[in-house]
């Protein structure tokens, strides 16, 4: 147990050494729905590779991180700032919103995103391993 504590713990450095290069990138705002002013927390967007990777990684505030750990209490409304998420340049915030806005598939507004959507070939391979 404690092997894996440890792992953990390495792992929580190598990301956090992350942290400026992300903020600098994300221009201290949420990279989903955009809002600033508040905390920032590095989200591995999955399928989480073995060794940290920047490219997996993606700034976002307290609510989104809360609301995609637990899509249970998922609040449907707070997820209408995607239309700008979902046209990211950068594959992991894009990859990341599209499978939020597909477990909304239930609203129209979120369907309609998805139907405007252009997937690179990289973020349609991801997704598929998103599951």
């Amino acid at each position: 147990m404690a092997k894996g504590l440890e792992k953990h713990r390495q792992r929580i450095e190598v990301l956090s050494q992350f942290g400026k290069d992300l903020t600098r990138r994300c221009g201290s705002s949420c990279e989903l729905c955009g809002a600033s002013g508040t905390k920032l927390q590095i989200h591995e967007v999955p399928p989480v590779p073995t060794e940290p990777d920047y490219n997996h990684c993606i700034m976002i505030c307290e609510t989104c991180k809360e609301q995609v750990e637990h899509p249970k209490r998922m609040d449907s409304n707070h997820w209408r700032c995607l239309n700008g998420a979902i046209w990211s340049e950068i594959t992991a915030v894009q990859v990341m919103a599209v499978s939020l806005l597909k477990r909304l598939e239930s609203h129209d507004w979120a369907n309609e995103l998805l139907e405007q959507l252009y997937l690179s070939p990289e973020s349609e391979q991801w997704l598929e391993k998103l599951g």
